[in-house]
């Protein structure tokens, strides 16, 4: 049997305890948060509350590490003398290394690193994952289970989660200010903002899934809603004389100089 524990179950940690419920087969799950009151509900969703992150970390062969990245120094020294080679850390925490686990717990520690997003907590979450030559295949695919059960996950190369937070994990709040522009102008010429919200919310919807099951470039697709002389060109016209693809890149290499630099500071 394999058994699975939680430090941390906030809004991400509490999203992926929820979401693997019946869903892993043969495995214990135990949890552990430093606010008890968050322990409360884990029978509902078959799960064992744990007194310390260091029960956790001698009862479990995963870890799956949710805390904020700046209290998982003091989380790793607690847990330090228990964590075994065979242990297989999960870990969610943004813009952290598995150097970073390592130098705190045992120097070939197998570690995942996810880089999760928010949609994760109604279940659809977009998650990049990357591993080393220390997890086995097995492993990573029993990772992959856990994280998946939330969304879908998608491997990336180690040296680039950092880079990947700005496609995914912070690109949500990018989306959410978009809409608020469609929005608020509905809004400013007398269009009902709920009514506004609600349509704008399903076109990006739609337009995802023209993205991913179309088969048609991002390219086509603009092209295809743009009949020339009409008033989607008069739209774009105006977004590409404002730079809006290149304000994306230098919002997304902010993103990253900041994912970067927050490491130095932990």
């Amino acid at each position: 049997m394999k058994k699975l524990g939680f430090i941390g179950v906030g809004n991400m940690g509490g999203a992926i305890l929820k979401g693997i419920e019946g869903k892993l087969g043969n495995t214990a799950v135990f949890a552990y948060d430093a606010n008890s009151e968050k322990l409360a509900d884990l029978t509902q969703v078959g799960a064992t509350a744990a007194g310390s992150a260091k029960e956790i970390a001698d009862k479990c062969d995963y870890i799956l590490l949710a805390v904020k990245p700046q209290h998982l120094a003091e989380v790793l020294a607690e847990i330090k003398d228990s964590v075994k080679p065979e242990t297989v850390f999960i870990s969610i925490c943004a813009g952290i290394s598995a150097e970073f686990i390592r130098e705190r717990t045992i120097p070939n520690a197998k570690v995942v690193l996810v880089m999760p997003n928010t949609p994760m907590m109604l279940g659809f979450g977009a998650s990049a994952m990357s591993h080393d030559s220390t997890v086995s295949d097995e492993e990573f695919a029993f990772a992959r289970k856990i994280i998946g059960s939330c969304g879908i996950t998608e491997v990336v190369p180690t040296d680039k989660m950092k880079e990947i937070i700005a496609i995914n994990g912070s690109s949500p709040a990018f989306i959410y200010l978009y809409a608020k522009g469609f929005v608020d102008y509905a809004d400013s010429i007398g269009i009902d903002k709920e009514a506004a919200l609600r349509l704008f919310a399903q076109s990006l919807i739609g337009s995802a899934k023209m993205l991913t099951e179309s088969g048609m470039t991002v390219d086509e697709l603009i092209k295809q809603v743009s009949s020339p002389g009409g008033t989607t060109i008069a739209g774009l016209d105006k977004l590409y004389e404002g730079d809006l693809t290149g304000d994306v890149k230098r919002a997304c290499e902010a993103c990253t100089k900041r994912a970067y630099l927050s490491l130095i500071h932990i």
